[in-house]
């Protein structure tokens, strides 16, 4: 039965740990609760994550054709040269949401899907393909945005979600069953104490009607001898 050390068998020590155990047993519902809160949304965000690494895939792979292909049709030089073009890059705004405590990112960007009269180049001079291969990465640049506030709240979830664990199996398996040992260790320490006490005051009071009675005992024979010794001195006065 561990105890916990240092702990002395008194009264008041035994509230304060019965004080400290309902808090104890509190908190511990509550972290299963935000536990069990966390898994749920992190499966959410997981399937989420799936999803769409499954469309960045996809569209890294269009992407590649497309620009495979307006290299075939225009060049490498003219796709350098419309690369170099971009005149307005895309903003990426930084927020933050709060998931049960756990403070995920929330990516915003902006001026990422452009019109075609904003990607800079000349129109006359590039063939559509020019145009489908920035329009393709350009949805893949939204997917990886996407992709990684995703992702980066999947790994936060994970990080307090494993946090989360550790303090709900410390409090199960280690701080209440301590308090309830020291708890039940104390209770039989006063149990014993007072049983202790009890057979010390009977014997005190064993004692004490002893002395009273053996005090009673001195007493009649006092008035005993006192009575025997009053008719002999009656005779002498007469």
């Amino acid at each position: 039965m561990p105890v916990i050390r240092g702990t002395k068998p008194t009264r008041a020590v035994l509230i304060a740990l019965r004080r400290r155990i309902k808090v104890a047993q509190t908190g511990h519902s509550l972290l299963k609760m935000k536990r069990d809160g966390l898994m749920i949304e992190f499966f959410e965000v997981l399937n989420k994550a799936k999803t769409v690494r499954k469309e960045l895939v996809e569209n890294l792979i269009i992407a590649e054709q497309r620009l495979n292909m307006a290299k075939a049709i225009d060049g490498t030089v003219a796709i350098n040269s419309v690369a170099y073009a971009l005149q307005k890059e895309p903003s990426i705004q930084l927020e933050s949401r709060n998931v049960m405590g756990v403070v995920v990112p929330k990516i915003k960007a902006d001026s990422v899907q452009k019109k075609m009269y904003e990607r800079g180049y000349g129109i006359i001079g590039t063939s559509s393909a020019v145009d489908e291969a920035a329009e393709a990465f350009e949805k893949l640049m939204d997917k990886i945005i996407l992709a990684a506030e995703v992702e980066t709240a999947a790994i936060r979830l994970v990080e307090d979600i494993e946090s989360t664990k550790r303090r709900v199996n410390g409090l199960e398996f280690k701080v209440i069953p301590d308090l309830k040992d020291t708890i039940r260790f104390i209770g039989f320490a006063l149990e014993e104490m007072d049983r202790d006490n009890v057979v010390r005051l009977k014997k005190l009071k064993g004692k004490a009607q002893a002395r009273v009675k053996e005090e009673e005992a001195k007493k009649a024979a006092a008035l005993a001898a006192a009575s025997a010794a009053a008719p002999e001195a009656a005779p002498a006065t007469s």
